[in-house]
C-alpha cells in the first residue's frame, strides 16, 4: 500500500471516527446508563455516577464526588460550556433523589481542579477535563 493511501485512510478515520463516538455515546450508552441510575439507585454504578440535566434540557450521566453541599463532576466533553461563567440552575439524580443546584464550569483555578480530580478521577490523566461544581440548593440538602 502506498504512503499516500495510508495517508488518505488515517484522514478518513480522524474525520469520522469523534462523530461516530458522540453519536454512540449519546444515543446508546448514555440512554442506558441513566435508566439503570433510574431504576437501580442503590447499584454500584448509582454509587458513583449522578444523571445531570442541564440548562439546555440534555441529560447526561456523569461521574460525581459529593462534598457536603456541593457536587463535583469531571467533563471530558463540550457539555460543560453551558456552564460558562456565571454558572446556570441544573437538575441531578444522585442515587435516586432529585436535586437541583446552580452548576459552574470552573477553568481558571488549576489547584482547586487538581485537589478535586485527585479524588473524583484518582486514574485518570492529568491535565485533562473541565472541573463543574454544583452547589445545591438549600430545599435540596434538607431532603436528605
Amino acid at each position: 500500500m502506498k504512503l499516500s493511501s495510508l495517508i488518505l485512510i488515517a484522514a478518513v478515520v480522524l474525520v469520522t471516527a469523534p462523530p461516530a463516538v458522540f453519536l454512540y455515546m449519546n444515543r446508546i450508552v448514555n440512554p442506558r446508563v441513566a435508566d439503570e441510575l433510574r431504576n437501580e439507585p442503590n447499584g454500584e454504578r448509582a454509587r458513583k455516577v449522578m444523571l445531570l440535566t442541564l440548562p439546555s434540557g440534555r441529560e447526561i450521566p456523569v461521574n460525581y464526588l459529593r462534598e457536603g453541599a456541593s457536587i463535583y463532576a469531571a467533563a471530558d466533553g463540550r457539555w460543560w460550556r453551558e456552564l460558562i461563567g456565571d454558572g446556570a440552575s441544573v437538575r441531578l439524580l444522585v442515587r435516586g433523589k432529585p436535586l437541583a443546584g446552580h452548576a459552574r464550569a470552573i477553568r481558571n483555578d488549576p489547584a482547586q481542579t487538581k485537589t478535586i480530580f485527585a479524588r473524583l478521577r484518582p486514574n485518570a490523566l492529568p491535565g485533562f477535563g473541565t472541573l463543574v461544581e454544583v452547589q445545591l440548593n438549600t430545599f435540596s440538602t434538607l431532603s436528605e
